[in-house]
């Protein structure tokens, strides 16, 4: 159902600082992007030297948590799984994403955020 991690997001209130600190670590900025119309909170996704994974930044306050990105081979399969589940909060049912597939997020009954994605 899991198949692997593809980057856990971490809040940081100076974003610029945050990168220049994980750069410092050998990691490489890979892009960047407005998480809402108005561009007022980025998301920066750093890369490691290695593998395919990332560290993404972001400077949302309403988000100041970490949450973890999985591929799953079904979002909406698994959301069927866990949705009667009643110590899994869904904080978003699926919905498509404009890259294709669909994302899903998740509270997991220990607290911890995953962000689901795939088919």
């Amino acid at each position: 159902m899991w198949k692997k991690i593809e980057c856990v997001a971490v809040y940081t209130d100076n974003i610029e600082k945050s990168v220049e600190f994980y750069q410092s670590l050998g990691l490489m900025k890979a892009w960047e992007a407005f998480q809402d119309e108005e561009k007022k909170w980025k998301l920066i996704g750093m890369r490691y030297p290695e593998g395919d994974s990332q560290l993404v930044l972001k400077n949302n306050p309403n988000l100041n948590f970490a949450e973890t990105e999985v591929v799953v081979e079904d979002v909406r399969g698994t959301y069927e799984l866990l949705v009667s589940n009643p110590e899994v909060k869904w904080i978003r049912a699926p919905f498509r994403n404009p890259n294709g597939g669909y994302v899903a997020v998740m509270q997991a009954p220990d607290g911890n955020v995953f962000v689901l994605v795939g088919k």
